[in-house]
This record gives C-alpha cells, sequence and structure tokens, in this order.
C-alpha cells in the first residue's frame, strides 16, 4: 500500500492503464484508449505492456502496487487472469477468462469479461433493428471468442443457437460445459439446410482473416433477411462480409465489437463512458 500512495503522491491525478499481453505490439488498445483520453482530456495514460508468461501474475500486482487504475489482458493471459483475480463478475466466470482487470482501492483484483457485451453493443449500434429473440442463431468456432458470443446470445434471449467447428469434439465440449438446452451442435462444413430460418450469423473462427486459410461456407440456405456478421476486422470486409452483402444480408463488420469491448474498462478507470463514433474507427483503422 505505501508503494500505491507514494506513486499517486508523485504522479497528482494521473491515472494509468494498459494492456497485458505476449507479444502485445499488435494491440490496438493504445491507440483506442489513447483516443478517448485525447478526446475527453483526461489527465491519464495507456500503455502496451508486454510480459512474458512466467511473470505475468507478479506483473500484475505490481502494477496494482504501482498505482495503475486497471489494465486489459490479452492472449495469452486471458485464463490466468481469471485465476489470479480476488473476485469476478458472473459473465467473466460464464465465459471462463478475463479481459478486463480492475484494481478496486482495498488491493483486490476485480476480473471481468467484456467481449459478449462488445459483440453485442456493436450489432446494437450497427444494426439498430436486430432482435436476437426473433430466430436462431448460427454461430462458427468454438474458442473463446465463441463462447463469449453463446453467452451474451443467450442472455439476450436467443431462442436456438446452431453450433459448428471444424474439430466437432470442441463443440460438443464448449455446448456440454455452457449447458444450456438452446444450443444444438452441427456439422461443419456448415449445410445450406443448417441455415435455413436463420435470423443471425456469427463467424467467431479466425477463418478469413489476413494470413488465414478463408472461411468457405454456402449461404444459399439464409434468408436474405439475416445478419451476417465476423469477428474479424483485418480485413474489416471478409470474404463472408463480401458474400453475403452481394446476396442482400445486412451485414456488421467486427472492428465495433473490438471498441466497445474497452468501454467498460475505460469507465471504471478513468470515470466516462465513452463513446464509438465514426471518426474513432477511422482513428484507430489509420496507421499516422
Amino acid at each position: 500500500m505505501t508503494s500505491r500512495t507514494s506513486y499517486r503522491t508523485l504522479s497528482g491525478t494521473s491515472r494509468l492503464a494498459g494492456v497485458m499481453g505476449w507479444p502485445v505490439s499488435h494491440s490496438k488498445s493504445p491507440r483506442l484508449q489513447g483516443y478517448w483520453l485525447a478526446n475527453y482530456a483526461i489527465d491519464g495514460s495507456y500503455m502496451p505492456l508486454p510480459v512474458a508468461p512466467e511473470n505475468f501474475e507478479t506483473a500484475l500486482t505490481s502494477l496494482r502496487d504501482l498505482g495503475f487504475a486497471g489494465v486489459n489482458v490479452t492472449i495469452p493471459f486471458k485464463e490466468t487472469a481469471m485465476r489470479a483475480c480476488d473476485e469476478l463478475t458472473d459473465r467473466a466466470k460464464r465465459i471462463g477468462a478475463v479481459n478486463t482487470v480492475t484494481f478496486a482501492k482495498d488491493g483486490r483484483l476485480l476480473g471481468d469479461n467484456t467481449d459478449g457485451f462488445g459483440f453485442i453493443e456493436n450489432l446494437r449500434q450497427e444494426a439498430p433493428d436486430t432482435a436476437f429473440c426473433s430466430g436462431p442463431a448460427v454461430v462458427l468456432g468454438a474458442g473463446g471468442a465463441s463462447r463469449a458470443v453463446l453467452v451474451a446470445l443467450l442472455d439476450e434471449g436467443c431462442p436456438e443457437i446452431r453450433l459448428a467447428n471444424r474439430t466437432r469434439k470442441r463443440a460438443d465440449d464448449l455446448a456440454g460445459e455452457i449447458n444450456d438446452s438452446r444450443i444444438t451442435v452441427i456439422d461443419w462444413p456448415v449445410a445450406p439446410s443448417a441455415l435455413e430460418n436463420a435470423s443471425l450469423v456469427v463467424n467467431t473462427t479466425s477463418l478469413g482473416m489476413v494470413g488465414q486459410p478463408a472461411l468457405e461456407i454456402d449461404l444459399t440456405g439464409l434468408p436474405t433477411s439475416a445478419l451476417v456478421t465476423d469477428i474479424v476486422y483485418a480485413p474489416l470486409i471478409t470474404d463472408l462480409l463480401a458474400q453475403a452483402k452481394d446476396r442482400g444480408n445486412p451485414i456488421v463488420d467486427g472492428l465495433g465489437m473490438l471498441l466497445h469491448q474497452a468501454r467498460p474498462g475505460f469507465h471504471k478507470w478513468f470515470g466516462i463512458d465513452p463513446d464509438v463514433t465514426p471518426d474513432l474507427r477511422e482513428f484507430v483503422l489509420s496507421t499516422d
């Protein structure tokens, strides 16, 4: 506690946060949060914090003792951070990972997972007519991002989720862990008939990302009213989104999920719930 008090005496009212990862140089979070800090004229800083895996827990508590308000955590630390936290939100427990850590005044580490929040808020902003309870959703992938999306969709009242993954066992295991009768595992590759009457298709895999194989899917069974979204944002318009747009489906790219998932942490650390705007999107995507 002494080191934290001394640090804040030296730094005045300035607040510090950052993102921990290994590597972390690719993260857009410092650019994103730096934009908000400047836009709201906040006396604070948000920095990249590369930490070797064997040093993660020591580094996390050291940042707390240095007076940091909190940190985001990215690959490969989301599960490790969960174990290191003293208290977890319900959604972090259900998702099984933490991406946002807040350092409480009493020294406790409070863990949250905002990925599902970011996913839903992105769709609400970009496709405001979306009704998550209006029909089945088809979710592609069974990794950590898929888990966050599944939990979020279930919480929004989605009546049925069809889950597909290249490795069937992984999808079966994920469905079993979440243990909700609304989730049904379907075969990969997804047959056109599995898309019938769906209202939403979500790609949570890395397929279609720059440097990754393409996502090959036949959308002929999908109603043209169904929303198609991809959590990938490099490229911004993936082949899946381009294919869906060409056939008349509404689409939402994945950048907004990244932007919105950052809001809860910024709010906790710096005291403002920031806006996600077109200017912010353009700034985060630029390299200047």
